[in-house]
């Protein structure tokens, strides 16, 4: 039987903060605020806290968190929310400050250290946690998942449980107006991943499926928009909601082989988990497509890029061409490109391979995948 879970509140639109403030107040007396030290210097942060001053909330910022959060910077934000004897927490920017306040959150009520959670539910509620995306991509606004990498293993640990689902999530697009370039393009192409594999999942759903194929047509159609101009305001919003549907998406039916070869990638080279994620995605899905050519079809046609007269197969060669367009269009590069030396790559091929099909993902691809299909995949992706 099928469920499907969502955050407690969802405020979209241009004001969504102030419009949220009700519920903000009513989670406690203090938040931590987890966030970058780019975005804790930025507009939207005064903003955040203006509105708290406004209601009477106090708050802690901590701005640990660089690049994709790590166990190290977890236990700092853990240190600061009991320090501060703090009520709830506050995430605030892209994936990865979201993503660490679930995670500080559920090490507050859960005994033991992270890495004890690694591919674990969490047992216990964990403080409520606001989420207030500035990137459009990520979803963890809307997911029960969070990705750690864990220091001294070099792994992607993924700690899961409806707990972590955030109970308020605020999506103002106008607060994804500044992002760069190369940020506009990882954070979409993630969601778009997202998207593609929760509907070519063995769990997709009715549910889902309905938000991944209009995910997939918002993104297909306003990220090379949003890429291109970045003051194109009816882009941003669209893929504001286009990455809250894949989020919910993921957060029900899960994501496949892609994911499960992109954290590994992340963990080891340090690529940014969306960048990695679109190197893999038509590749990943060239693989799957002898089980999933009737689903990639109708993403072909829905997007218009394959018409009713073509066959399922043809359609989902297009639809497959036009993710590779898609990358091209965002500038993601290859491996080699991005800097990583091929001698270090294929001496990690075995390790990672290891650790996708430990993480659990490549076994909801609806075609069976093998260490050896990961191995294979990895040398080709390097070529």
């Amino acid at each position: 039987m099928a469920q499907f879970t969502v955050p407690s509140h969802i405020v979209m639109g241009q004001g969504a903060l102030n419009e949220a403030k009700l519920y903000i107040k009513s989670y406690g007396k203090k938040a931590l605020i987890v966030t970058g030290k780019h975005v804790a210097k930025s507009e939207m942060m005064k903003m955040l806290q203006d509105m708290l001053k406004e209601i009477a909330v106090e708050y802690i910022v901590f701005d640990g968190i660089t690049g994709e959060p790590n166990d190290q910077m977890i236990d700092a934000g853990i240190l600061a929310y009991t320090e501060n004897q703090c009520d709830f927490l506050i995430g605030i920017g892209g994936g990865s400050p979201l993503d660490s306040a679930k995670a500080i959150g559920a090490m507050i009520t859960n005994p033991g250290k992270i890495a004890d959670y690694n591919g674990k539910e969490i047992p216990n509620k964990i403080p409520p946690v606001v989420a207030i995306p500035t990137t459009a991509g990520t979803g963890s606004e809307a997911t029960k998942f969070t990705i750690i990498t864990d220091s001294k293993k070099d792994i992607k640990m993924l700690l899961k449980g409806d707990y972590l689902i955030p109970e308020l999530a605020i999506l103002d697009y106008s607060f994804g107006m500044t992002a760069p370039e190369e940020v506009t393009a990882a954070t979409g192409l993630d969601a778009l991943t997202h998207a593609v594999e929760a509907y070519t999942s063995k769990k997709a759903t009715v549910m889902t499926d309905t938000l991944a194929v209009s995910a997939v047509k918002r993104i297909v159609r306003f990220l090379p928009i949003a890429y291109q101009d970045r003051t194109n305001t009816e882009a941003r919003q669209e893929m504001a909601i286009a990455a809250l549907e894949a989020g919910i998406c993921i957060n029900n039916a899960s994501v496949t082989l892609v994911h499960g070869m992109s954290r590994p990638i992340g963990a080891l080279f340090h690529v940014p988990h969306g960048m990695s994620n679109a190197m893999l995605l038509s590749k990943c899905m060239t693989f799957a497509a002898s089980e999933v050519s009737e689903r990639l079809a109708v993403l072909a046609r829905a997007t218009e890029v394959a018409t009713k007269e073509d066959s399922d197969k043809i359609a989902a060669a297009k639809f497959v061409d036009q993710l590779e367009k898609i990358c091209a269009i965002c500038k993601i590069p290859t491996l080699k490109e991005y800097g990583i030396d091929q001698k270090t790559y294929e001496s990690s091929i075995d390790k990672m391979a290891t650790d996708a099909i430990a993480s659990g993902s490549p076994a909801n691809t609806r075609k069976e995948v093998t260490k050896d299909d990961c191995i294979r995949l990895y040398k080709e992706l390097y070529q």
